[in-house]
C-alpha cells in the first residue's frame, strides 16, 4: 500500500459518504457489546465489508488511519494501545514479528484460510504457515502505454531503453522499485544487496533508461499520462486509471507487469500483542476471506484477486491487470543494512547527468 493509493482513493471515494468509523449497532448479536478497533490505511476495507461484519456479529468497528507504515509502526512503538488489527506491509510485517509484537494465528477459528492461495504463501517467507499474519491484499507496479501514441511494444522493462520513446516516459521516484525493476531484468533478486548487483543496476538505469525519461514522479504520473503528456509511465495501475475518464480508459490504457516480473508488496491482517478483543478480531479476518466479502474488496478497488481464491467467482468488475501477470514478482523484504546501499545508489541516479 502507498500514500500514492491513499490520495488517488481520497479524491475517489470522497463523494462517496462513507464513514470509517462506525456506529453502534441496535440488533444484538453473537458478540454483543464489543467492539473491534482496527489501524488500517485510509480506505482500504469498504465501508460496506465493515457494515456487514457489524451486522452479522452485533457489534461496532471504529477504525484509525495511516498513510505509511513508518507511521503506523512509530505510533505503536510509541506505545499506542488499544487497536486489535493493523495492516502492514510484509518488511514491517517481518520486523513485528521479530519484535514479538504480535500475536499467533488461531486456525481452528479461521477455516477461510482454505481460500487463500498457496502459491502467494510460497512467496511469503518470513512467515509462509499465516503463524501471525494473514495476507489481505497483494500488488505490483508495473507499465502503462498509451495505446494511441504507441503501437508496437514489448512487454517488458526494456520499453525504458527505447529512444523513439525519449521524453514521453517516466519512472517512479521511488528506489526499491526502479533499482528493483532493473534487477530483475538483469536476472537478479530485487533484494540482493550484492555490491556488484546494485552497481550494474545503476549502470542499466543511468545509461539506457534515465537519458529516455522525462522525470522520476511518484505522483503526478498519472494527470501527466491522462493529459497525452506521458506516454509510457512506470508506476501503480490504480493512479492511471484514477485519472484517465472511464470511457477512455479501454482505447488508451494499456497496464501490465513486464515479463520480468517485478518487485511486489503484500499487505497483510496482524492482531497486536496488548488486543483486547482477541477473538473478534479472528472473526474479522476469517469473515475478510469469505469469498463473497472478499469480492466486495476487490470490486471496490478493481484490483485483481491474486490472494483468495475463490473471490473471482463472486466478482461484478473487470480488474485493472490480471492476477496472473504477478506470478514472476518478488516481495520487497526488510533488508537491514543493506538498504543504505540503496540509497547511495540512488542519490546516484536521481542526481546524475543526463
Amino acid at each position: 500500500m502507498t500514500k500514492v493509493f491513499k490520495c488517488f482513493m481520497v479524491a475517489v471515494l470522497a463523494g462517496s459518504a462513507l464513514s470509517m468509523i462506525s456506529c453502534s449497532k441496535k440488533d444484538s448479536g453473537k458478540v454483543a457489546g464489543n467492539t473491534l478497533y482496527l489501524f488500517n490505511w485510509t480506505y482500504y476495507t469498504p465501508d460496506s465489508v465493515l457494515r456487514n461484519f457489524e451486522k452479522e456479529y452485533g457489534v461496532t468497528v471504529k477504525v484509525d488511519t495511516f498513510d505509511s507504515n513508518e507511521v503506523m509502526y512509530a505510533k505503536l512503538k510509541a506505545g499506542a494501545t488499544g487497536y486489535d488489527i493493523t495492516f502492514p506491509s510484509q518488511d514491517y510485517t517481518s520486523i513485528m514479528i521479530k519484535q514479538g509484537m504480535l500475536k499467533e494465528i488461531d486456525m481452528n477459528q479461521f477455516p477461510n484460510a482454505k481460500y487463500i492461495n498457496p502459491n502467494l504463501l510460497k512467496k511469503v517467507t518470513y512467515d509462509p504457515s499465516m503463524k501471525y499474519s494473514v495476507p489481505y491484499y497483494m500488488g505490483a507496479a508495473g507499465v502503462a502505454v498509451n495505446k494511441l501514441k504507441v503501437k508496437d511494444y514489448e512487454k517488458s522493462w526494456n520499453i525504458f531503453s527505447r529512444t523513439d520513446l525519449k521524453d514521453h516516459m517516466a519512472m517512479m521516484d521511488d528506489m526499491r522499485e526502479v533499482i528493483g525493476d532493473a534487477l530483475v531484468l538483469l536476472g537478479k533478486s530485487v533484494n540482493t544487496v550484492d555490491t556488484a548487483d546494485l552497481e550494474n543496476a545503476k549502470n542499466l538505469i543511468n545509461k539506457s533508461w534515465r537519458p529516455n525519461l522525462v522525470k522520476f514522479d511518484a505522483e503526478g504520473f498519472g494527470k501527466s499520462f491522462a493529459s497525452g503528456d506521458f506516454w509510457v509511465c512506470q508506476g501503480y495501475a490504480e493512479v492511471v486509471y484514477g485519472e484517465v475518464p472511464e470511457d477512455k480508459q479501454e482505447e488508451m490504457i494499456d497496464f501490465f507487469i513486464p515479463k520480468e516480473g517485478g518487485p511486489m508488496y503484500i499487505d497483510s491482517m496482524v492482531i497486536l500483542k496488548d488486543a483486547k478483543h482477541y477473538d473478534l478480531a479472528m472473526k474479522f479476518i476469517n469473515f475478510i476471506h469469505k469469498p463473497e466479502n472478499y469480492a466486495e474488496f476487490l470490486d471496490a478497488f478493481r484490483f485483481p484477486g491474486y490472494v483468495n481464491t475463490e473471490a473471482e467467482k463472486f466478482r461484478k468488475t473487470v480488474p485493472m491487470y490480471k492476477a496472473e501477470e504477478m506470478d514472476n514478482c518478488e516481495l520487497k523484504n526488510d533488508i537491514g543494512d543493506g538498504l543504505e546501499k540503496y540509497n547511495n545508489i540512488w542519490q546516484e541516479i536521481r542526481f546524475s547527468a543526463n
